[in-house]
Protein backbone atom coordinates (compact mmCIF):
# COMPACT_ATOMS: atom_id res chain seq x y z
CA UNK A 1 0.00 0.00 0.00
CA UNK A 2 1.44 3.39 -1.18
CA UNK A 3 0.39 6.67 0.97
CA UNK A 4 1.04 10.52 -0.52
CA UNK A 5 2.95 13.10 1.08
CA UNK A 6 -0.83 14.16 1.71
CA UNK A 7 -1.71 11.58 3.88
CA UNK A 8 0.95 12.90 6.82
CA UNK A 9 1.18 16.52 6.46
CA UNK A 10 0.15 18.49 9.62
CA UNK A 11 -2.67 20.42 9.92
CA UNK A 12 -2.32 23.98 10.26
CA UNK A 13 -2.37 25.80 14.00
CA UNK A 14 -4.98 28.22 13.70
CA UNK A 15 -4.69 28.96 17.52
CA UNK A 16 -1.09 30.11 17.88
CA UNK A 17 -1.68 33.91 18.04
CA UNK A 18 -3.89 32.79 21.22
CA UNK A 19 -1.51 30.75 22.81
CA UNK A 20 0.94 33.49 22.28
CA UNK A 21 -1.11 36.05 24.05
CA UNK A 22 -1.59 33.02 27.29
CA UNK A 23 2.02 33.03 27.14
CA UNK A 24 2.83 36.61 27.35
CA UNK A 25 -0.05 37.51 30.03
CA UNK A 26 1.83 34.77 32.41
CA UNK A 27 4.94 36.04 32.14
CA UNK A 28 3.70 39.57 32.31
CA UNK A 29 2.27 38.86 35.64
CA UNK A 30 5.41 38.08 36.95
CA UNK A 31 7.41 40.91 35.23
CA UNK A 32 4.29 43.19 36.05
CA UNK A 33 4.28 42.35 39.80
CA UNK A 34 5.97 46.22 40.79
CA UNK A 35 6.90 49.02 39.21
CA UNK A 36 10.34 49.66 37.67
CA UNK A 37 11.05 52.44 39.97
CA UNK A 38 9.57 52.33 43.28
CA UNK A 39 8.19 55.29 44.47
CA UNK A 40 9.49 55.45 48.50
CA UNK A 41 13.14 53.28 47.18
CA UNK A 42 16.24 55.24 47.79
CA UNK A 43 17.06 57.23 44.15
CA UNK A 44 20.34 58.41 42.99
CA UNK A 45 21.42 62.12 44.12
CA UNK A 46 19.14 64.92 41.39
CA UNK A 47 16.67 62.05 41.13
CA UNK A 48 13.54 63.30 42.93
CA UNK A 49 9.88 63.97 42.26
CA UNK A 50 9.25 67.31 41.49
CA UNK A 51 7.37 69.06 44.88
CA UNK A 52 4.40 70.23 42.25
CA UNK A 53 3.44 66.43 41.58
CA UNK A 54 4.12 65.31 45.18
CA UNK A 55 0.38 65.40 46.20
CA UNK A 56 -0.57 63.38 42.75
CA UNK A 57 2.05 60.75 43.39
CA UNK A 58 1.39 60.13 46.86
CA UNK A 59 -2.11 59.28 46.10
CA UNK A 60 -1.06 57.31 43.00
CA UNK A 61 1.05 55.34 44.70
CA UNK A 62 -1.34 54.54 47.44
CA UNK A 63 -3.59 53.40 45.18
CA UNK A 64 -1.51 51.64 43.56
CA UNK A 65 -0.67 49.80 46.85
CA UNK A 66 -4.19 49.22 47.63
CA UNK A 67 -5.16 47.73 43.89
CA UNK A 68 -7.10 50.85 42.81
CA UNK A 69 -5.58 50.47 40.01
CA UNK A 70 -8.28 53.22 37.78
CA UNK A 71 -8.01 55.44 40.96
CA UNK A 72 -3.83 55.26 40.60
CA UNK A 73 -4.35 56.45 36.53
CA UNK A 74 -6.23 59.19 37.67
CA UNK A 75 -3.73 60.67 39.86
CA UNK A 76 -1.15 59.89 37.54
CA UNK A 77 -2.97 61.79 34.39
CA UNK A 78 -3.71 64.69 37.04
CA UNK A 79 0.49 65.01 37.40
CA UNK A 80 1.04 64.75 34.18
CA UNK A 81 -0.55 68.03 33.51
CA UNK A 82 1.65 69.84 35.93
CA UNK A 83 4.23 72.03 34.45
CA UNK A 84 7.91 72.19 34.62
CA UNK A 85 8.23 68.34 34.76
CA UNK A 86 11.82 66.81 34.49
CA UNK A 87 12.79 64.03 32.86
CA UNK A 88 12.62 61.45 36.15
CA UNK A 89 9.04 62.84 36.91
CA UNK A 90 7.98 61.73 33.54
CA UNK A 91 9.58 58.29 33.53
CA UNK A 92 8.16 57.68 37.08
CA UNK A 93 4.50 58.61 36.21
CA UNK A 94 4.75 56.34 32.52
CA UNK A 95 6.15 53.84 34.61
CA UNK A 96 3.68 53.62 37.09
CA UNK A 97 0.84 54.01 34.85
CA UNK A 98 2.45 51.00 33.10
CA UNK A 99 2.06 48.98 35.99
CA UNK A 100 -1.77 50.10 36.26
CA UNK A 101 -2.48 49.22 32.59
CA UNK A 102 -1.04 45.76 32.93
CA UNK A 103 -2.59 45.11 36.39
CA UNK A 104 -6.08 46.17 33.93
CA UNK A 105 -4.75 44.40 31.26
CA UNK A 106 -5.41 47.28 28.87
CA UNK A 107 -1.96 46.07 27.08
CA UNK A 108 -2.28 48.79 24.54
CA UNK A 109 -2.36 51.28 27.21
CA UNK A 110 0.69 50.07 28.84
CA UNK A 111 3.00 49.50 26.18
CA UNK A 112 2.36 52.99 25.06
CA UNK A 113 3.16 53.96 28.93
CA UNK A 114 6.27 52.12 28.99
CA UNK A 115 7.46 53.22 25.71
CA UNK A 116 7.19 56.75 26.82
CA UNK A 117 8.74 55.85 30.06
CA UNK A 118 11.84 54.07 28.08
CA UNK A 119 12.07 57.61 26.16
CA UNK A 120 12.65 59.84 28.61
CA UNK A 121 15.90 58.32 28.65
CA UNK A 122 15.52 58.45 32.91
CA UNK A 123 15.62 54.64 33.50
CA UNK A 124 18.92 53.20 35.58
CA UNK A 125 20.53 50.47 33.05
CA UNK A 126 18.90 47.69 35.11
CA UNK A 127 15.70 48.99 35.13
CA UNK A 128 15.79 50.09 31.09
CA UNK A 129 16.64 46.39 30.77
CA UNK A 130 13.32 45.41 32.57
CA UNK A 131 11.43 48.00 30.54
CA UNK A 132 12.93 46.77 27.20
CA UNK A 133 11.61 43.40 28.32
CA UNK A 134 8.29 44.12 29.24
CA UNK A 135 7.70 46.09 26.01
CA UNK A 136 8.92 42.55 24.51
CA UNK A 137 6.25 40.69 25.94
CA UNK A 138 3.79 43.65 25.42
CA UNK A 139 4.07 44.47 21.81
CA UNK A 140 3.84 40.34 21.55
CA UNK A 141 1.10 40.36 23.24
CA UNK A 142 -0.61 42.84 21.28
CA UNK A 143 0.14 41.11 18.08
CA UNK A 144 3.21 43.57 16.71
CA UNK A 145 5.21 41.32 15.70
CA UNK A 146 7.20 43.10 13.70
CA UNK A 147 8.04 45.56 16.72
CA UNK A 148 8.08 42.63 19.43
CA UNK A 149 10.82 40.96 17.17
CA UNK A 150 12.93 43.80 17.44
CA UNK A 151 12.43 43.92 21.21
CA UNK A 152 13.16 40.43 21.56
CA UNK A 153 16.54 40.73 19.28
CA UNK A 154 17.46 43.60 22.05
CA UNK A 155 16.96 40.94 25.05
CA UNK A 156 18.66 38.31 23.40
CA UNK A 157 21.48 40.55 22.59
CA UNK A 158 21.91 41.44 26.36
CA UNK A 159 22.11 38.04 27.28
CA UNK A 160 19.38 38.42 29.85
CA UNK A 161 17.48 36.31 27.67
CA UNK A 162 15.59 33.29 29.23
CA UNK A 163 14.43 30.39 27.36
CA UNK A 164 10.90 31.68 27.77
CA UNK A 165 12.15 34.84 25.76
CA UNK A 166 14.18 33.00 23.12
CA UNK A 167 10.80 30.86 22.82
CA UNK A 168 8.72 33.95 22.25
CA UNK A 169 10.73 35.64 19.49
CA UNK A 170 10.32 31.71 17.91
CA UNK A 171 6.73 32.01 18.37
CA UNK A 172 6.69 35.67 16.71
CA UNK A 173 8.79 34.46 13.92
CA UNK A 174 6.58 31.73 13.13
CA UNK A 175 3.41 33.59 13.08
CA UNK A 176 4.90 35.98 10.82
CA UNK A 177 5.89 33.00 8.44
CA UNK A 178 9.14 33.36 8.91
CA UNK A 179 10.11 29.90 9.57
CA UNK A 180 14.01 30.44 8.86
CA UNK A 181 14.14 32.58 11.85
CA UNK A 182 11.44 30.99 13.79
CA UNK A 183 13.69 27.68 13.49
CA UNK A 184 16.80 29.69 14.45
CA UNK A 185 14.68 31.02 17.33
CA UNK A 186 13.78 27.35 18.65
CA UNK A 187 17.06 25.62 18.54
CA UNK A 188 18.50 28.86 20.49
CA UNK A 189 15.16 28.51 22.97
CA UNK A 190 15.42 24.60 22.74
CA UNK A 191 19.90 24.78 23.89
CA UNK A 192 18.78 27.50 26.45
CA UNK A 193 16.56 25.79 28.55
CA UNK A 194 18.98 22.00 28.33
CA UNK A 195 21.49 24.15 29.44
CA UNK A 196 19.15 25.58 32.68
CA UNK A 197 18.19 21.83 32.93
CA UNK A 198 14.75 22.52 32.22
CA UNK A 199 12.68 20.27 29.24
CA UNK A 200 12.26 22.32 26.02
CA UNK A 201 8.50 23.50 25.16
CA UNK A 202 6.71 21.05 22.93
CA UNK A 203 5.78 23.65 20.88
CA UNK A 204 8.88 24.87 19.51
CA UNK A 205 9.47 21.12 18.27
CA UNK A 206 5.75 22.13 16.49
CA UNK A 207 6.80 25.33 14.72
CA UNK A 208 9.23 23.41 13.00
CA UNK A 209 7.05 20.30 12.36
CA UNK A 210 4.16 22.61 11.34
CA UNK A 211 7.04 24.85 8.62
CA UNK A 212 8.77 21.25 7.08
CA UNK A 213 5.01 20.38 6.81
CA UNK A 214 4.02 23.21 4.72
CA UNK A 215 7.79 23.23 2.81
CA UNK A 216 6.50 19.34 1.78
CA UNK A 217 9.81 18.73 3.94
CA UNK A 218 9.40 15.16 4.58
CA UNK A 219 13.10 14.62 6.06
CA UNK A 220 12.55 17.82 8.35
CA UNK A 221 9.28 16.50 9.45
CA UNK A 222 10.50 13.08 10.40
CA UNK A 223 13.31 14.16 12.28
CA UNK A 224 11.16 16.67 14.50
CA UNK A 225 8.85 14.15 15.21
CA UNK A 226 12.01 12.12 16.58
CA UNK A 227 12.19 14.75 18.79
CA UNK A 228 9.08 15.48 19.59
CA UNK A 229 8.47 11.71 20.43
CA UNK A 230 11.86 11.58 22.91
CA UNK A 231 10.77 14.84 24.05
CA UNK A 232 6.54 13.59 24.89
CA UNK A 233 6.15 9.86 23.98
CA UNK A 234 3.04 11.04 22.23
CA UNK A 235 1.16 8.57 20.00
CA UNK A 236 0.03 11.38 17.24
CA UNK A 237 3.68 11.68 16.76
CA UNK A 238 4.72 8.34 16.65
CA UNK A 239 1.65 8.14 14.22
CA UNK A 240 2.74 10.81 11.85
CA UNK A 241 5.89 9.46 11.91
CA UNK A 242 5.32 5.96 10.74
CA UNK A 243 3.05 6.90 8.46
CA UNK A 244 6.02 9.30 6.80
CA UNK A 245 8.44 5.80 7.40
CA UNK A 246 5.85 3.57 5.74
CA UNK A 247 4.84 5.99 2.79
CA UNK A 248 8.42 4.63 0.79
CA UNK A 249 8.63 1.39 2.18
CA UNK A 250 8.09 -1.30 -0.77
CA UNK A 251 9.28 -4.11 1.38
CA UNK A 252 6.64 -6.08 3.34
CA UNK A 253 8.80 -7.46 5.86
CA UNK A 254 9.94 -3.98 6.63
CA UNK A 255 6.39 -2.78 6.40
CA UNK A 256 5.47 -5.21 9.10
CA UNK A 257 8.59 -4.34 11.43
CA UNK A 258 7.06 -0.33 10.98
CA UNK A 259 3.41 -1.50 11.72
CA UNK A 260 4.67 -3.69 15.02
CA UNK A 261 6.21 -0.34 16.18
CA UNK A 262 2.91 1.51 15.16
CA UNK A 263 1.05 -1.58 17.60
CA UNK A 264 3.43 -1.24 19.97
CA UNK A 265 2.75 2.45 20.47
CA UNK A 266 -0.40 2.59 20.42
CA UNK A 267 -0.72 4.81 17.84
CA UNK A 268 -2.43 2.96 14.82
CA UNK A 269 -5.53 4.59 14.43
CA UNK A 270 -6.95 3.45 11.07
CA UNK A 271 -8.87 0.07 10.40
CA UNK A 272 -7.20 0.03 7.23
CA UNK A 273 -3.54 -0.42 8.80
CA UNK A 274 -4.68 -3.18 11.32
CA UNK A 275 -6.00 -5.07 8.52
CA UNK A 276 -2.97 -5.09 6.44
CA UNK A 277 -0.64 -5.67 9.32
CA UNK A 278 -3.11 -8.94 10.38
CA UNK A 279 -2.99 -9.89 6.73
CA UNK A 280 1.28 -9.42 6.47
CA UNK A 281 1.22 -11.22 9.92
CA UNK A 282 -1.00 -14.08 8.45
CA UNK A 283 1.54 -14.16 5.64
CA UNK A 284 4.51 -14.64 7.69
CA UNK A 285 2.90 -18.23 9.35
CA UNK A 286 1.18 -15.99 12.68
CA UNK A 287 -1.96 -16.16 12.50
CA UNK A 288 -2.37 -15.99 16.57
CA UNK A 289 -0.99 -12.44 16.48
CA UNK A 290 -2.99 -11.57 13.87
CA UNK A 291 -6.26 -13.08 14.95
CA UNK A 292 -5.04 -10.41 18.40
CA UNK A 293 -4.32 -7.48 15.97
CA UNK A 294 -7.89 -7.89 14.51
CA UNK A 295 -9.47 -8.64 17.12
CA UNK A 296 -8.57 -5.31 18.75
CA UNK A 297 -9.35 -3.18 15.48
CA UNK A 298 -12.55 -4.68 15.66
CA UNK A 299 -13.28 -4.28 19.94
CA UNK A 300 -12.31 -0.76 18.62
CA UNK A 301 -14.45 -0.04 16.59
CA UNK A 302 -12.14 1.06 14.00
CA UNK A 303 -13.46 -1.31 11.18
CA UNK A 304 -16.49 0.11 9.03
CA UNK A 305 -19.12 -1.39 7.96
CA UNK A 306 -17.93 -2.12 4.43
CA UNK A 307 -15.06 -3.91 6.33
CA UNK A 308 -16.51 -5.85 8.16
CA UNK A 309 -18.01 -9.13 6.06
CA UNK A 310 -13.95 -9.16 5.06
CA UNK A 311 -12.37 -8.69 8.58
CA UNK A 312 -14.73 -11.11 10.14
CA UNK A 313 -13.87 -13.66 7.09
CA UNK A 314 -10.06 -13.01 7.84
CA UNK A 315 -10.58 -13.24 11.65
CA UNK A 316 -12.13 -16.60 11.31
CA UNK A 317 -9.53 -18.00 9.24
CA UNK A 318 -6.64 -16.51 11.35
CA UNK A 319 -8.23 -18.22 14.57
CA UNK A 320 -8.72 -21.88 13.13
CA UNK A 321 -4.97 -21.34 11.85
CA UNK A 322 -3.93 -20.12 15.34
CA UNK A 323 -5.68 -23.06 17.17
CA UNK A 324 -3.92 -25.39 14.96
CA UNK A 325 -0.94 -24.01 15.55
CA UNK A 326 -1.25 -23.93 19.21
CA UNK A 327 -1.55 -27.85 19.76
CA UNK A 328 1.25 -27.92 17.34
CA UNK A 329 3.63 -26.16 20.38
CA UNK A 330 4.96 -29.18 22.19
CA UNK A 331 5.91 -30.83 18.91
CA UNK A 332 7.39 -27.70 17.41
CA UNK A 333 9.10 -26.67 20.93
CA UNK A 334 10.45 -30.15 20.69
CA UNK A 335 11.59 -30.19 16.80
CA UNK A 336 13.44 -26.71 17.80
CA UNK A 337 15.20 -28.57 20.40
CA UNK A 338 16.71 -30.70 18.60
CA UNK A 339 17.49 -28.67 15.35
CA UNK A 340 20.97 -27.47 15.37
CA UNK A 341 20.33 -24.09 13.48
CA UNK A 342 18.43 -21.45 15.42
CA UNK A 343 15.99 -20.49 13.17
CA UNK A 344 13.38 -22.68 14.42
CA UNK A 345 13.58 -22.10 17.78
CA UNK A 346 13.05 -17.76 16.27
CA UNK A 347 9.71 -19.09 15.22
CA UNK A 348 8.74 -21.18 17.94
CA UNK A 349 9.47 -17.74 20.46
CA UNK A 350 7.22 -15.71 17.55
CA UNK A 351 4.38 -18.10 17.86
CA UNK A 352 4.74 -18.10 21.63
CA UNK A 353 4.39 -14.80 21.62
CA UNK A 354 1.50 -14.46 19.34
CA UNK A 355 -0.42 -17.00 21.71
CA UNK A 356 0.20 -14.77 24.55
CA UNK A 357 3.18 -16.86 26.46
CA UNK A 358 6.25 -14.25 26.39
CA UNK A 359 8.15 -16.28 28.79
CA UNK A 360 8.63 -19.47 26.70
CA UNK A 361 9.13 -16.70 23.60
CA UNK A 362 11.91 -15.90 25.35
CA UNK A 363 13.61 -18.87 26.30
CA UNK A 364 13.16 -19.93 22.55
CA UNK A 365 14.51 -17.02 21.07
CA UNK A 366 17.48 -16.77 23.33
CA UNK A 367 18.18 -20.39 22.62
CA UNK A 368 18.14 -19.66 18.79
CA UNK A 369 20.71 -17.08 19.13
CA UNK A 370 22.74 -19.07 20.89
CA UNK A 371 23.14 -21.20 17.43
CA UNK A 372 23.29 -18.74 15.11
CA UNK A 373 21.97 -19.86 11.60
CA UNK A 374 18.72 -17.23 12.05
CA UNK A 375 17.12 -16.16 8.55
CA UNK A 376 16.07 -12.60 9.88
CA UNK A 377 17.57 -12.03 12.50
CA UNK A 378 16.19 -8.36 12.98
CA UNK A 379 12.44 -10.33 14.04
CA UNK A 380 14.56 -12.58 16.60
CA UNK A 381 15.80 -9.08 18.41
CA UNK A 382 12.01 -7.13 18.37
CA UNK A 383 10.54 -10.40 19.15
CA UNK A 384 12.68 -10.74 22.16
CA UNK A 385 12.44 -7.33 22.51
CA UNK A 386 8.57 -7.17 22.42
CA UNK A 387 8.50 -10.19 24.67
CA UNK A 388 10.57 -8.77 27.52
CA UNK A 389 8.54 -5.52 27.36
CA UNK A 390 5.01 -7.63 27.76
CA UNK A 391 6.93 -9.68 30.65
CA UNK A 392 7.69 -5.73 32.43
CA UNK A 393 11.51 -6.28 31.90
CA UNK A 394 12.35 -2.86 31.00
CA UNK A 395 16.31 -2.99 30.84
CA UNK A 396 16.03 -6.59 29.34
CA UNK A 397 14.11 -5.39 26.84
CA UNK A 398 16.42 -2.93 26.20
CA UNK A 399 18.83 -4.64 25.78
CA UNK A 400 17.21 -7.15 23.07
CA UNK A 401 16.62 -4.25 21.40
CA UNK A 402 19.80 -2.66 21.31
CA UNK A 403 20.94 -5.91 19.37
CA UNK A 404 19.25 -4.78 15.81
CA UNK A 405 22.76 -3.04 15.30
CA UNK A 406 24.24 -5.50 14.94
CA UNK A 407 22.15 -7.24 12.28
CA UNK A 408 23.83 -6.73 8.92
CA UNK A 409 22.22 -4.88 5.88
CA UNK A 410 19.10 -3.76 8.66
CA UNK A 411 16.59 -1.56 6.96
CA UNK A 412 17.61 2.23 8.32
CA UNK A 413 14.49 2.94 9.18
CA UNK A 414 13.57 0.23 10.73
CA UNK A 415 16.65 0.08 13.13
CA UNK A 416 15.61 3.61 13.55
CA UNK A 417 11.70 3.84 14.86
CA UNK A 418 12.68 0.58 16.94
CA UNK A 419 16.06 2.70 18.81
CA UNK A 420 13.45 5.21 19.07
CA UNK A 421 10.86 2.93 21.02
CA UNK A 422 13.41 1.55 22.82
CA UNK A 423 14.87 4.78 24.24
CA UNK A 424 10.91 5.55 25.11
CA UNK A 425 10.68 2.53 27.31
CA UNK A 426 10.15 2.86 30.90
CA UNK A 427 8.49 6.01 30.85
Amino acid sequence: MTHSIRDVRCRPVKSWAGYLNVAVMLALVCLGSSPQTAFSADKPKGQEISRVIAKEMTAAQKALQASQWAEAIKNLEAAETKPGLNAFDKKTIYDFKGFAYVKLNNLKAAEQAYEAALATGAYSAEDAAKTTRMLYRLTAGNQQYAKAAEYGKQVAESGAATPDDLAILSQIYFLQKDCKSSGQWADKAIAASRKAGEAPKENLYQFKLQCASDAGDTPGMAATLVDLIRLTNKTNYWNTLLRIERQEERDDHNTLMLYRVMYDTGSMTAGTDYIEMAQLLGDSALPAEAETVLEKAMGSGLINDQQKERTTRLLNSFKSRAEADKKGLPQLDAEAKKNPAGELDVKLGEVYYGVGDYQNAVTAINRGLQKNQIKHLDEAYVYLGRSQVALKNTAEAKKAFAGLKTVPNISPRVLKVWELYADTLGR
